[in-house]
């Protein structure tokens, strides 16, 4: 959020420090900062406000009071502590169909306002922000919203009937296919038609059941303010934020409004905001204001939280007594009272983001300053008791390496078995695995195709992780192990079993154990926390040996393809000396090379190479390809080779 540093002096007085100060107390204690711009009247900060302190600071008067709180020193001016008193009116009704939705409703009516250009000085604050001018009263709104957190709407209230003198304001939920016509989007003229899914919540002209906007994201256009508008009805509400934001996302309309709602500011803030707004309107539009109408259904208080002194000292690695601890919470503006050796607190109630002791804890941390809190390396101590699972995987990845194996982790999730989810992460994550066979055929299906460009002649791999089954009683977990081997393209190959069978004999003679695996097409399975049991207790773990660096580079997403060439060379030829000939013949595309095949035969002897070819930028054709390999040829001819 861009903040004006003459906007926060307007709160904070003579003792605001420099922008550059100001940006690094936020930085140290609140807030990223993502830079600084210098104009010639002002300094805009780019203050990067987390959702968890959305609720509040997402304003000037926010930011300003989280400064005030670090200098603790109090604002010059708070409008959030000044008393408001709005006179009643009984000209608007409004009706909420659900709390749930919307706990609070406000409306102000004003009357004889002229709608016209901003003056210089609010345009220029809103264009520091990045906000358009677009008129007095808009202009006006925006203002407030961004000056103390609250988004606000005026209708043009001649624009809708009354029904017996009463403007009838009805916040109901959207019906399915229900159209709402919305106020045009960043300067265009055109409206947008948004067609209800039935899940937004609406603000509806109660005399003809007619939508005039997108609650918490967008005002419509058949009541919005022009140039001839002389009454209006200012709205200042409270939104389910969920709601909002669903309803935001979903259609794109993601502006400061719909931000804030969506982080639930204080449920005590409308009415101050309306105060505002309608003072700012008196002094920049004219005209009279009349009164207002507030739904106020359920409130929603800040909670007496107990601060413990030795937790916060415990979490925080200090040696803050119960009377420090207060102080700094009371700089927040909370309400602290000591009780023994503790802290009972209330977080101000703009402060949504208060709800348990952790909160408070943090508060203190970030207060006293992070800087101020010592690291504290962790003591080395001996390990009591060795895991008997923890060793026995470690040594059964260990061998499995050692033999050409790759360790894989695959989802715990499926779309289908017997063990279903009540909150799934997605339709086909619905059920959790029982067992790992079925995920290691899809591993060996998806990566034998990769086999050349890896130069390995089959893939191997293992997986140890959790499975679930039912039982009687519930549902058991263990730990499971599950090999494959896929030597093929076309799928499982007696080859794959072979394979299979070393890998397991291998096994059981460096455990020096019988195990009992289930062996299918390719793949074994065996269930390791039964076997633990039947394994020597280990009394320490084995020494950790670093293996060589390793350099990484991301792959080709394009297709690889793959040729063979088999040549007849003089025995004196080594494989390495032909093979140079033929990668600087092939070019840049060739970007992997294996001999798999020798053999020598009356004073001459046969090298059979697999060549493989790949582009970072594009998927190769044949022909690319066929071109290459005519340029191995030539060279195979120049040599004298001949190509079987």
């Amino acid at each position: 959020m861009k903040v004006s540093y003459n906007w926060l002096k307007d709160y904070l007085g003579s003792e605001i420090p420099s922008a550059e100060e100001v940006a690094n107390l936020l930085t140290a204690h609140a807030f990223e900062i993502d830079g600084i711009e210098t104009h010639d009247d002002d300094t805009v900060i780019d203050v990067d406000v987390l959702p968890n302190r959305s609720s509040d600071s997402l304003c000037h008067r926010g930011v300003a009071r989280e400064l005030a709180t670090i200098l603790n020193v109090s604002l010059a001016h708070d409008p959030l502590m000044q008393p408001v008193e709005l006179q009643e009116i009984d000209s608007i009704s409004i009706d909420i169909e659900s709390v749930e939705t919307c706990p609070r409703f406000m409306a102000s009516l004003m009357t004889g306002v002229e709608v016209k250009e901003s003056p210089d000085w609010l345009k220029r604050r809103l264009e520091l922000l990045g906000v358009r001018s677009v008129n007095n009263i808009v202009d006006a709104t925006n203002y407030v919203m961004y000056a103390i957190g609250e988004p606000l709407h005026a209708y043009d209230a001649d624009l809708f009937p009354q029904v017996d003198g009463t403007w009838k304001f009805v916040i109901r939920n959207a019906k399915e296919g229900e159209e709402v016509s919305l106020l045009p989007e960043g300067g265009k003229e055109e409206d947008r038609v948004v067609v209800c899914k039935g899940t937004e919540l609406l603000i509806v002209d109660g005399s003809s059941n007619t939508p005039i906007g997108l609650a918490g994201v967008k005002g419509g256009r058949f009541s919005g303010v022009h140039a001839g508008t002389k009454n209006i009805i200012i709205e200042a509400a409270h939104f389910n934020p969920t709601t909002t934001r669903k309803t935001a996302r979903g259609l794109g309309i993601v502006i400061d409004a719909s931000k804030r709602f969506e982080n639930e500011p204080s449920r005590e803030l409308p009415p101050y905001a309306q105060r505002e707004v309608v003072n700012l309107i008196k002094d920049i539009a004219g005209g009279e204001y009349q009164g207002s109408v507030d739904e106020y259904l359920e409130k929603k208080e800040n909670s007496k939280v107990g601060v413990s002194t030795e937790k916060t000292n415990s979490l925080l690695g200090l040696n803050l007594s119960v009377q420090d601890i207060a102080d700094i919470l009371t700089r927040t503006g909370s309400t602290v009272t000591v009780e023994g050796n503790d802290c009972v607190a209330v977080g101000p109630w703009e402060r949504t983001d208060l709800n348990i002791q952790a909160d408070f804890i943090e508060e203190v941390a970030r207060i006293h300053g992070l800087n101020n809190i010592a690291s504290i390396p962790p003591e080395v101590s001996v390990v009591g008791e060795v895991s008997t699972r923890q060793y026995y995987t470690d040594k059964i990845r260990s061998i499995l390496l050692n033999l050409g194996f790759s360790e894989v982790v695959t989802s715990s999730f499926h779309k289908k078995g017997k063990i279903q989810l009540q909150n799934a992460l997605a339709s086909d994550k619905s059920y959790v695995r029982g067992a790992l066979k079925k995920n290691i055929e899809m591993v060996l299906d998806k990566n034998f195709t990769n086999c050349d460009l890896l130069g390995i002649p089959a893939v191997q791999v293992f997986e140890i992780g959790t499975v679930f089954t039912p039982t009687e009683n519930g549902i058991t977990e263990h730990t499971s192990l599950a090999i494959g081997v896929r030597t093929k393209g076309s799928g499982y190959s007696a080859a794959d079993d072979k394979a299979l069978h070393t890998a397991i004999e291998t096994l059981k003679q460096q455990l020096v154990v019988n195990i009992d695996f289930e062996v299918e097409k390719g793949v074994a399975e065996t269930n390791i926390t039964k076997l633990l049991p039947e394994l020597p207790q280990p009394t320490s773990y084995e020494q950790y040996e670093k293996s060589n660096p390793v350099m990484f580079k991301s792959p080709s997403a394009y297709p690889a393809i793959s040729r063979d060439i088999a040549l007849w060379v003089n025995a004196d030829e080594s494989a390495d000396s032909v093979i140079e000939k033929l990668v600087t013949a092939a070019g840049s595309l060739l970007v992997r090379h294996t001999l798999f095949d020798t053999f020598e035969k009356d004073g001459r002897i046969s090298y059979a190479f697999r060549l493989v070819f790949q582009s970072d930028n594009r998927t190769l054709t044949d022909s690319e390809v066929n071109k290459q390999m005519e340029e191995i040829n030539k060279v195979a001819a120049e040599n004298s080779w001949e190509v079987r």
